[in-house]
């Protein structure tokens, strides 16, 4: 089957986000990744072994691996969803280093091959919803966030953890300065707090699919916590720092009318310029209602006991 723009975004708000990226309006969408109109199917990674979580599943059938390896919003690449797949190849996700620090008792850095070693790899199978109304469910691999964030032990008085991606021109062609500048402040940072950083669900992610991580979706190591909009999920992380204040996000500076440092899926709370109450899985015709924190609202709705969602969007 053969996805179409018109299937996942609607044009206006796809060109306007553009729009955004050349200074013009503001609109988010960095993590997410959806399905279109590919003219290629991505080559196939490096197989990643990995024990399937029986616990960690979802009613759905995976979105095909085409589908979310091609069309992809990964500003650092470039404004268009097809820029991520076509221009990936300049990212060189080894050697590479990712910083642990901060309010932590045992600061380290850890190369690639340190960080696949540190736990037990798992499957797990996710919904993913975008901030734009869509959604997929993806099978990735790695282990939980806390596992890393314990070796660095952090101090009592860490409340936050602030992840940040590569900033390097050369690799990322979409963060060379352009005609008009960019909306985004380089390098792309965002924030949990520590309770939702150290949450079960919240997946150091290495792999997706049975392999390693392509390089259009976040490769060599991201994060994934998917109760949240997907641009919350930050990619090719080189930085973890545990803080006591809260992070300043990359798309909360860029826009703090639409989008806030929570940014839970939450379908009582709209986009200023859409609704959030339905969503199209990428595959399928008709919409979906959008569930409260996207299903997983029994896993994690006690982080947020007496936060008011509708203020801390």
């Amino acid at each position: 089957m053969r996805l179409h723009d018109s299937d996942v975004t609607p044009k206006a708000l796809f060109l306007s986000r553009r729009e955004l990226i050349a200074g013009a309006v503001a609109l988010a969408a960095v993590g997410c990744e959806g399905g279109s109109d590919a003219t290629a199917a991505a080559p196939a990674g490096a197989p990643l072994k990995a024990t399937p979580n029986p616990a960690y599943k979802w009613p759905d059938p995976p979105t095909k691996v085409e589908a979310a390896t091609t069309y992809n919003n990964f500003y650092e690449f470039g404004v268009d969803k097809e820029d991520p797949a076509r221009l990936a190849h300049t990212l060189k996700p080894r050697p590479w280093h990712v910083q642990v620090d901060g309010l932590c008792a045992k600061p380290a850095t850890f190369d690639i091959d340190t960080i696949l070693g540190l736990a037990p790899l798992e499957e797990r199978i996710y919904s993913l919803r975008c901030v734009e109304a869509w959604s997929m469910v993806i099978p990735w691999i790695g282990y939980p966030l806390a596992a890393l964030l314990k070796k660095v032990e952090p101090r009592p008085g860490a409340k936050y953890v602030e992840f940040t991606t590569l900033k390097d021109p050369a690799q990322f062609p979409g963060q060379r300065p352009g005609l008009f500048g960019s909306s985004l402040d380089w390098p792309y940072t965002e924030g949990l707090r520590l309770d939702e950083a150290m949450h079960p669900l919240t997946l150091l992610t290495v792999g997706m699919y049975g392999q390693v991580l392509p390089n259009q979706n976040g490769a060599p190591v991201r994060v994934v916590i998917p109760w949240k909009y997907g641009f919350k999920s930050a990619k090719s992380l080189v930085r973890i720092r545990l803080t006591d204040a809260e992070p300043k996000c990359s798309w909360n500076k860029a826009a703090p009318q639409e989008y806030g440092f929570y940014s839970n899926v939450n379908p009582s709370v709209d986009h200023p310029r859409w609704s959030q109450a339905t969503e199209r899985r990428i595959g399928e015709f008709r919409r979906r209602p959008t569930q409260m924190f996207n299903g997983y609202g029994d896993q994690v709705a006690s982080l947020y006991t007496g936060l008011d969602l509708k203020k801390n969007y």
